[in-house]
């Protein structure tokens, strides 16, 4: 009996030790520091060592001479942040498995970008997604919506870089501020020296390390479990694979939205946010941008659903002895370094490889995100104030990102008091992602929309959105919207050899199990008793709702606002199925009714050309 005890003590000790004072090894260390080594030595390469032309094309597109399997690569590393990678799998242990429908909406996500609106980018030669808006529409409509893109990214830019620094700091002790200020300094010195193929190049290196942790992560994980079987039978057991179809919109996760909000969530990230489409049309052409997507497409649902069911795996492994009810692990978001230290600490180098899994992903968001900021910046900010020079522009956007990055060492001063990171982030791009979206989709879906109503339509979404969400956040904080987690026990530790994480906080424990009153009408993460109230709707909805009152106001006041008939735009302004149901007249006809500022001959023959 002394061997049992003796290994179950330790286990204790090991457990009360990770609260509060947990250690890296030499060799996690090194991994570590090697991961971030690799990707500061690509932006020395190519903001020193490599032939290019130090212009704006080549510091935003590479000289539109990039290569599609790298391309495909970096995007899927800027949709996994270290948010993704610590919170998605804290989603699916606390809530089930009904996320995973917002990962399988990646699955139409990729033709709808493919023959929806990457061609129109790639027919009206856009380098900067919001010139479109410009072109369809009128300037303030672009110059609103660069707003929001601006917003979102102050908003954001901060929560990439804290959530890798707050697991970093629950596995070494190191205060989480100075490690975010290092990590953020080496992430804004590659991206400013290197350009968008510094960017792309360190999330190639950044995506192998999240594909290599995440895979070892559910493999150690099954196998410390049980096996594949065990992992299942618990948590179907837990009713984590209690899958949900109800049209109820209170209820926090469902398949319908889930799946509708996802959609919407991926259309907007990859095909109409500037950190995305500026890799996409840096590619040669719109038969590279398919092939990129397409393999996109793939990585992306394979490496989200590793990270997905590693909730469940995790889930599975403390069945009936939950280290959050017993008081181990403060807040849901640290469940995930918490679990790795205990299935790998034992192991040199894994849970460095882990920390360096959750820093890459936030290094590949934030380093896409800062490249593609500065240019938005300049080009819509600075550029019409200042004699422009291709020296000078460099010079501005890698100011830019250095502001920037000092933003985001501040800024996660105030991340550090958000409870749940994930519903924070999809509640605060809930104001403007899905007006966004819409604005987009009209331009490219509706051609007798103006400008006016355009920019009436965004004004109208966006209010509304805030106001809906305002009042939501004042329900939770009333009581009244109160999502409380699926439930897990304590009373399994001793069976299952994890008694003694419960006996060495048995007095941590009684205190957190006690739950505070609640009102007696109440919306739950499961369902409702309350009346039916739109703030009541859950914040996967946000997004959808805001692309529909997109719709809802623009096309009634079409006709209120109606187009200028002398007022002519290009076809290529609509998506390619909708420019077939236009009757678009002969292009000779369309070069007698315009100006012509050279030869009808020369610009025939160019025509005929092209």
């Amino acid at each position: 009996m002394s061997g049992p005890t003796t290994t179950l003590a330790s286990r204790a000790a090991a457990a009360a030790a990770q609260v509060e004072d947990l250690s890296f090894g030499s060799t996690d260390y090194t991994v570590f520091i090697l991961m971030l080594t690799v990707s500061a030595s690509i932006g020395v390469y190519f903001g020193f060592f490599a032939k290019a032309k130090n212009t704006t094309e080549e510091y935003l597109r590479g000289g539109k001479k990039m290569q599609a399997l790298p391309i495909a690569i970096s995007l899927v590393s800027s949709q996994l942040s270290g948010v993704a990678i610590m919170s998605i799998p804290t989603e699916n242990y606390t809530y089930g498995f009904n996320f995973i429908f917002a990962v399988l909406a990646m699955i139409p996500t990729v033709p709808i970008l493919i023959y929806i609106i990457v061609p129109v980018f790639y027919d009206n030669n856009v380098v900067n997604c919001y010139e479109y808006l410009e072109m369809r529409f009128n300037k303030r409509t672009r110059q609103f919506v660069t707003l929001t893109f601006v917003l979102n990214q102050f908003l954001m830019l901060p929560v990439y870089m804290f959530i890798p620094s707050l697991a970093f700091s629950q596995v070494t002790g190191i205060n989480i501020h100075l490690i975010n200020t290092v990590v953020s300094s080496i992430c804004v010195f590659y991206t400013m020296l290197g350009g968008i193929k510094a960017v792309v190049w360190t999330d190639v290196v950044q995506a192998g390390v999240m594909l290599l942790s995440v895979i070892m992560v559910g493999v150690l994980g099954t196998m410390r479990t049980g096996g594949l079987g065990t992992v299942l039978e618990y948590a179907s057991e837990g009713g984590r694979f209690n899958f949900d179809f109800r049209l109820d919109p209170r209820i926090r996760a469902t398949f319908w939205n889930s799946m509708t909000s996802g959609l919407l969530l991926w259309t907007g990230k990859i095909g109409l946010d500037q950190s995305c489409v500026q890799r996409i049309v840096s590619l040669p052409s719109y038969a590279h941008a398919k092939k990129s997507l397409v393999v996109a497409g793939f990585g992306f649902l394979i490496i989200m659903f590793f990270t997905s069911f590693a909730g469940i795996i995790m889930f599975a492994y403390y069945y009936g002895c939950d280290p959050m009810l017993a008081g181990l692990v403060s807040k849901p978001d640290k469940m995930m370094p918490f679990f790795i230290q205990d299935i790998m600490g034992n192991l040199p180098g894994m849970p460095g490889l882990f920390i360096s899994c959750v820093f890459s992903a936030s290094l590949s968001s934030l380093s896409a995100n800062l490249n593609s900021f500065a240019g938005v910046v300049y080009f819509d900010y600075i550029k019409p104030h200042i004699r422009h020079t291709e020296a000078r522009a460099n010079g501005f956007m890698k100011l830019v990102i250095i502001a920037m990055g000092g933003y985001c060492i501040v800024g996660g001063f105030i991340v550090q008091r958000f409870n749940s990171i994930l519903q924070t982030m999809w509640t605060i791009t809930g104001i403007n992602t899905g007006a966004v979206v819409g604005i987009f989709l009209l331009g490219m879906f509706v051609p007798r929309v103006n400008g006016k109503v355009a920019m009436t339509s965004i004004l109208f979404s966006v209010l509304a959105m805030l106001w809906v969400i305002v009042n939501a956040q004042m329900n939770i904080k009333a009581g009244l919207i109160k999502y409380e987690v699926l439930p897990n026990t304590l009373d399994q530790c001793e069976a299952r050899g994890l008694d003694t994480i419960f006996n060495a906080i048995n007095r941590t424990a009684t205190a957190t199990t006690t739950a505070a009153p609640v009102p007696t009408n109440v919306t739950t993460a499961f369902g409702s008793n309350r009346d039916f109230s739109v703030y009541d709707i859950s914040f996967y909805w946000y997004k959808v709702l805001g692309a529909i009152l997109i719709f809802v106001w623009a096309v009634p006041m079409s006709y209120v606002w109606r187009p200028d008939r002398n007022e002519k735009q290009s076809p290529k302004l609509y998506s390619p199925f909708v420019r077939n149901m236009l009757n678009v007249p002969d292009p000779v006809l369309e070069l007698e009714e315009l100006p012509l500022k050279e030869p009808l001959t020369k610009a025939v023959q160019e025509n005929g050309a092209a």
